[in-house]
């Protein structure tokens, strides 16, 4: 066996210790599209609280998580006036539920270029449709696929929410577990009650 290199090393060790746990229990969730589904929590224009369902995209660092959307949706505007959000990531055959909390910062438009080239066409092409929410025209086009050439729309955004407070909730024990971590606590890991 190989030993890593110092550069993975001092990776795996800056990462939080939740991290590890999250890997492993997405492994358990297979290839399953629903492994990569969170619910985003943000609050609404008239105050009233809104739940919706994104795709995690990756990781920026240690604990900064990645998705896209478009800057036609209310969800952009409810971030952009309150920045401060919930996500919760169910993994069902994990039996594990986790809880960020942080603050949305949006990249600038020259860093999306990579991540919407990672994008497969089918997935561009959401971003080729009409602006979300707004009512349905007959006529409009909705694109099946936007292939290599197409440059991303100035409605592409790449959020990164910077995760300050981390929490499980494993289901496969008796009694279940529950463990919080925070960032300003250097992320030391507290049980809690289930």
């Amino acid at each position: 066996m190989t030993e890593p290199s110092n550069q993975s090393s001092n990776i795996a060790a800056s990462l939080p210790p939740w991290r590890a746990l999250l890997k492993g229990a997405r492994a358990r969730e297979g290839r399953q599209p629903t492994a990569r589904w969170l619910q985003l929590a943000t609050t609404g224009l008239d105050g009233t609280p809104r739940v919706r369902t994104l795709v995690f995209r990756g990781w920026h660092g240690g604990d900064r998580l990645e998705l896209y959307t478009d800057r036609r949706s209310a969800k952009f505007e409810e971030l952009v006036q309150q920045p401060n959000v919930e996500l919760c990531w169910l993994l069902p055959k994990a039996k594990q539920q986790y809880r960020f909390r942080g603050t949305w910062m949006r990249q600038e438009q020259n860093s999306n270029t990579q991540s919407w080239q990672n994008l497969t066409p089918r997935g561009r092409a959401l971003w080729g449709w009409p602006a979300p929410g707004q009512p349905l025209e007959r006529e409009a086009d909705f694109p099946e696929e936007l292939d290599d050439s197409v440059a991303p729309p100035e409605h592409f955004v790449v959020l990164q929410l910077q995760i300050n407070r981390a929490e499980l909730l494993d289901l496969t024990r008796h009694p279940h577990q529950r463990i919080l971590w925070c960032r300003h606590d250097a992320w030391r890991e507290q049980q809690l009650n289930p």
